[in-house]
């Protein structure tokens, strides 16, 4: 069965004989994560596990940037106290989805990170099989520096690549890591120049979409069975944990001082 992908408003997808090509395209807005993209992350997996004519996805952002993640501009106004009121918070199970369909898509991935990848971008871009980095370009969990937890998945797959101690260092202190200092440590595959990440991301997809299928698949299945096994064991607890720093006085500070291009000042509340 072919897929249409024509009602997508924030991804491209584009076939190219076995292989479908996705592009976070929201280059106007350095493809932040707002809903309606938040939405489609969830779906694409599925529909691309159900094309029958593809056999392998590259995935990378559109213009300048893979994506600098959730739009913190969006995250002002939420009402404090109801954690079920109308916009007060993101819903942990629709953030779970994106990260179980992801996983179960058996199809290889590989992942073309043109420019900064930051926050749920960085932990979608980690999630895939093979990523491939521009050395002018940052990755980051940032969720602490908007007073927030790692929660969309970022604690359990960075400790998975880097180990936990450093890991934690990285998460909680929301570090930028260059493109070359990520892969040296092993959390992306490779760190190329700027012109070179698409093709050379592009020509390994091909490779493995025009090898073989089945072994290729299962293969990627068997290991991330461990992926999973990490996901189950880490994700509510932190999902939990980040929808609480939600209504901290913290969060909601980080928020004005970016709005308003300032140091935030933390009080612990």
């Amino acid at each position: 069965m072919k897929t249409n992908y024509d009602d997508y408003e924030c991804l491209l997808v584009e076939r190219d004989g076995r292989l479908a090509t996705v592009t976070l395209n929201r280059p106007e807005h350095r493809n932040a994560i707002n809903h309606q993209l938040h939405t489609e992350l969830a779906r694409i997996w599925v529909d691309l596990a159900e094309d029958e004519e593809v056999t392998a996805v590259l995935l990378t952002g559109a213009g300048d940037f893979f994506s600098v993640g959730g739009d913190v501009s969006k995250m002002t106004g939420r009402p404090g106290g109801d954690v079920l009121a109308p916009g007060a918070m993101p819903d942990p199970a629709h953030s779970r989805r994106i990260v179980d369909n992801l996983l179960n898509l058996d199809k290889p991935i590989v992942t073309a990170i043109n420019g900064h990848a930051i926050g749920l971008a960085a932990t979608i871009a980690l999630l895939t099989d093979v990523t491939v980095i521009s050395t002018a370009a940052k990755i980051a969990d940032t969720h602490v520096r908007v007073g927030l937890v790692a929660g969309d998945g970022g604690a359990a797959i960075w400790p998975l690549l880097v180990g936990p101690s450093r890991a934690k260092e990285l998460l909680m202190r929301g570090t930028r890591v260059e493109g070359a200092e990520a892969a040296r440590i092993g959390l992306v595959s490779y760190a190329v120049a700027p012109e070179e990440v698409l093709p050379f991301a592009r020509e390994i997809a091909l490779e493995l979409a025009n090898g073989a299928t089945w072994a290729i698949r299962w293969t990627k299945l068997s290991v991330n069975k461990l992926l999973k096994e990490q996901m189950n064991l880490v994700f509510d607890t932190s999902m939990a944990l980040e929808l609480a720093t939600f209504q901290t006085e913290d969060h909601r500070e980080a928020v004005s001082a970016f709005l308003e291009k300032r140091a935030p000042r933390f009080t612990g509340r």
